[in-house]
């Protein structure tokens, strides 16, 4: 079993930054490749950003590239999605979520793992 616990969610400005934390534990986080999700109220729950278990490999879904960036550490068993010029359509619940394969993908239903979500709000 993995255990992935969310932090770092919150409301913010238009054009302003948040850092979202997973905590992992459980299972041999340097071997998992984790990735971000998130659900906006009416919507499906839609791909973010995805990373290795090596981080040599990221993934970015287009509404995000340029804006948010992956990384992961992995003495710390934690991953980390920077976000930057924040815009109201990225209010969602953003969830972590993991692999059982250290290879990064971009389907929702090939991760087998996820956190209960944190709320990020960004207000015009």
């Amino acid at each position: 079993q993995v255990q992935l616990i969310e932090s770092g969610g919150g409301l913010v400005q238009a054009g302003g930054s948040l850092r979202l934390s997973c905590a992992a534990s459980g299972r041999t986080f340097s071997s998992s490749a984790m990735g971000w999700f998130r659900q906006a109220p009416g919507k499906e729950r839609e791909f973010v950003a995805s990373i290795s278990a090596n981080s040599i490999i990221t993934y970015y879904a287009d509404s995000v590239k340029g804006r948010f960036t992956i990384s992961r550490d992995n003495a710390k068993n934690t991953m980390y999605l920077q976000m930057n010029s924040l815009k109201p359509e990225d209010t969602a619940v953003y969830y972590c979520a993991a692999r059982v394969y250290p290879v990064a993908t971009m389907t929702l239903n090939s991760f087998h793992y996820w956190g209960q979500g944190t709320q990020v709000t960004v207000s015009s």
